[in-house]
C-alpha cells in the first residue's frame, strides 16, 4: 500500500521535473535569441558608424549628383522602402523580396519568383528631383556589399569563364585583343572556346588597371566600385547588409519593416570562394597589379569593413 501511495507522488515530481527543465530550455533558447539580435544590430549599427566617420569630409548632397547615379536604387511605395543593388551581392534574392514587398498582402515566398526578375521594380532615377528627395529622406534604405576581390572573381567568372556572348562582344573581344595576345580574336565566344581561346583572370584584371578603361567609359556595374553604384557616403542607409552574413541581415531587415513573420528569408548563398582560393586565382597576377587593383577598390574595402588582404600584397 505504501508503494502505490509513494507512486502518484514520484509521478508528480517526474511531471514537475519535466516542466522545470523544459522552461528552463526555452528560457536558454529565447536568451540565445536575444543576444543573437543584440549581437546582429550591433553590427549594422557599427557598419554605418565606420561609414559616417570615413565619409566625414564629404560635403554634397546626394541631389547634386546626376540622376543617372541614381541607376541601382530600387523603390516599394507600399511599405516605403528603397533597395541600392550591387551586381554579383545577392542582388537576385534581395530583388525577389523587393517583389514580393511590392505585391503586397498577401506577402508571398520569394523562392518563388520566377522569370525576369530585374525589370519588374521602380526606380528611383525615373522619378521627378522632388519625389526622389521626399523618398531619401523619409524611406527605410538598405543595401548589401561584398568582399571586393572575391566579387571580382565571381564577375569574372560569370562572364569570362563560362559563354556569355553580349559581354563577350561588348568587352572580352577587347581584353583579348589588348591584352591576350590576340590580334584578330574570333567573333562570337562560342567560337573562341571551341578554338581554345579564353580570357585569363590575368588579362581581365590588365583590363581593369588600364586608365584608357575608364576613360572611354566607367566600370560596368558588375565590377565597378560598390560605393560608386550605392552612393553610402551621400545616402543614409538604415541597414548595411554584408553577402557573408546574408541570412542574419535579411532577417534584421524584415525585423526593421515588422515583417518578420510574414516573409521567409530566401536560402543564404553559401560562398565557397576562401581564402586561399583567393590566393589561388591572384597567382597570376603579379604582385605589383595587386596592389595597383587594391588602390581601386581600398574604398570598398575601408567603407564597408573588409579587411585588406595582405597576403595579396606583400612580397
Amino acid at each position: 500500500m505504501g508503494a502505490c501511495r509513494l507512486l502518484p507522488r514520484l509521478l508528480s515530481h517526474g511531471f514537475f521535473i519535466s516542466s522545470f527543465i523544459i522552461m528552463l530550455s526555452f528560457y536558454g533558447w529565447d536568451m540565445s535569441q536575444r543576444l543573437r539580435e543584440k549581437r546582429i544590430h550591433q553590427e549594422n549599427e557599427d557598419r554605418m558608424k565606420l561609414i559616417n566617420e570615413m565619409c566625414h569630409l564629404e560635403k554634397k548632397t546626394f541631389l547634386q549628383q546626376s540622376h543617372h547615379k541614381l541607376n541601382n536604387l530600387l523603390v516599394d511605395d507600399t511599405h516605403g522602402v528603397i533597395y541600392c543593388y550591387i551586381p554579383k551581392v545577392a542582388c537576385t534574392n534581395l530583388k525577389r523580396i523587393m517583389i514580393v514587398l511590392k505585391k503586397g498582402e498577401p506577402y508571398g515566398d520569394p523562392n518563388n519568383i520566377t522569370g525576369d526578375i530585374h525589370g519588374r521594380l521602380l526606380r528611383l532615377d525615373h522619378l521627378p528631383t522632388k519625389e526622389i528627395k521626399v523618398k531619401l529622406k523619409h524611406y527605410t534604405k538598405f543595401m548589401f556589399s561584398r568582399d571586393p576581390f572575391i566579387r571580382l572573381i565571381s564577375a569574372y567568372r560569370n562572364k569570362f569563364e563560362h559563354l556569355n556572348e553580349p559581354f563577350y562582344k561588348d568587352y572580352g573581344r577587347d581584353i583579348l585583343r589588348l591584352y591576350g595576345k590576340h590580334l584578330n580574336p574570333p567573333n562570337t565566344m562560342k567560337e573562341a572556346l571551341a578554338s581554345g581561346i579564353r580570357i585569363s583572370f590575368n588579362n581581365f584584371i590588365q583590363y581593369l588597371l588600364d586608365p584608357r578603361t575608364e576613360q572611354r567609359n566607367p566600370f560596368e556595374p558588375h565590377w565597378r566600385q560598390m560605393h560608386r553604384l550605392c552612393h553610402p557616403c551621400l545616402i543614409q542607409y538604415d541597414l548595411i547588409g554584408h553577402q557573408e552574413t546574408m541570412q542574419e541581415d535579411t532577417e534584421n531587415l524584415l525585423k526593421i519593416l515588422k515583417l518578420q513573420d510574414d516573409i521567409k528569408v530566401p536560402p543564404a548563398y553559401v560562398n565557397v570562394t576562401t581564402n586561399d582560393s583567393v590566393m589561388k586565382w591572384f597567382k597570376t597576377v603579379p604582385l605589383e597589379d595587386r596592389r595597383k587593383l587594391y588602390k581601386i577598390y581600398e574604398k570598398d574595402f575601408k567603407l564597408f569593413g573588409y579587411r585588406k588582404p595582405d597576403e595579396l600584397l606583400k612580397g
